[in-house]
């Protein structure tokens, strides 16, 4: 008897690998951060990419914008108010394969207690060989700009007219995970 194939390959985030990072514009220039704890879990299909998911976990304390200051700002209940909204959150819907390595996961993605639909679009880094997947892989990850309003990310009206930030926040991804599954 012939042992059943295993299509299907689950994959834990390994957070010390990865990477979450945005940017955001100020008058003339550019703020960059990251946040540092992630989590989440990949369910790779190999035979129906279709029926893959991804759910995600980033920890808000984690952020870092290399300015302590603005980090505690950023922080409190004016802005990310982490201490109501501890998480962001992302849970796939759907999955379309867009090339041999490549695909946009469409899914809810909740952030200071809203919930959007996002669409990421995502490259596999690690060459998949003969069917078969690696221990490890690595996955970059882009999605269109993120726009603070539809989080309710805003200062207030006085504190917005003034700082000069921009509404998109732009966001990529780089994913390594770890396979725990057959």
């Amino acid at each position: 008897m012939t042992p059943l194939v295993q299509a299907r390959d689950s994959y834990t985030f390994d957070s010390a690998r990865s990477s979450i990072t945005f940017t955001a514009h100020q008058f003339i220039g550019t703020t960059t951060g990251r946040f540092s704890q992630c989590s989440g879990t990949i369910e790779i299909d190999r035979e129906h990419p279709e029926r893959s998911s991804v759910s995600a976990r980033i920890e808000v304390k984690s952020i870092d914008t290399k300015i302590r200051k603005r980090d505690d700002h950023l922080l409190s209940p004016e802005f990310f108010d982490a201490k109501r909204f501890p998480e962001i959150t992302f849970k796939s819907r759907a999955v379309t394969q867009t090339g041999p390595q490549a695909g946009d996961i469409t899914g809810e993605f909740t952030m200071h207690g809203v919930t959007r639909s996002v669409v990421l679009h995502v490259r596999l880094l690690t060459p998949i060989q003969s069917g078969a997947t690696p221990e490890r892989i690595r996955w970059i990850i882009t999605t269109e700009p993120l726009k603070r309003r539809d989080f309710n990310l805003m200062f207030s009206k006085t504190a917005e007219a003034i700082s000069g930030i921009g509404q998109d926040v732009g966001v990529k991804l780089e994913i390594e995970a770890t396979k725990t599954g057959p």
